[in-house]
């Protein structure tokens, strides 16, 4: 398995889909990187050369990626809850930030249903 910035990267797929296992890295940008290398798409990771993955660790190294990334959107979600904004209150309730129904559904969410019993008249 090829090693780039900590994530072992699949040796079987296409170098296009095995960069996108690096948290950060989509579809866009990995095309994006191969485009700057001269790295064909259709190629094996385990049919590269050294050459080639030090082109494409370099290049990988322009963008902010695993560590930093997850710091700074922690850090973004504490800000939220720190200054008691209305997407804050939601992250810190654990409920859905983006405006969904909570009546029915927004199971990912809240977890799984606690069901309240009925009282005795």
């Amino acid at each position: 398995m090829a090693r780039i910035v900590g994530v072992d990267i699949p040796n079987d797929k296409r170098v296009v889909i095995s960069l996108t296992y690096i948290y950060g890295i989509g579809l866009s940008i990995s095309k994006k990187i191969l485009k700057e290398t001269g790295i064909s798409e259709d190629t094996r990771v385990k049919n590269l050369t050294d050459e080639e993955l030090t082109k494409i660790r370099t290049e990988v190294s322009k963008y902010k990626i695993e560590g930093d990334l997850r710091r700074d959107v922690t850090n973004d979600i504490k800000r939220l809850m720190d200054i008691g904004c209305y997407r804050g209150i939601r992250h810190r309730k654990g409920l859905p930030v983006r405006g969904q129904n909570t009546r029915n559904n927004a199971r990912t969410r809240k977890g799984p249903k606690k069901t309240v019993t009925n009282k005795k008249k």
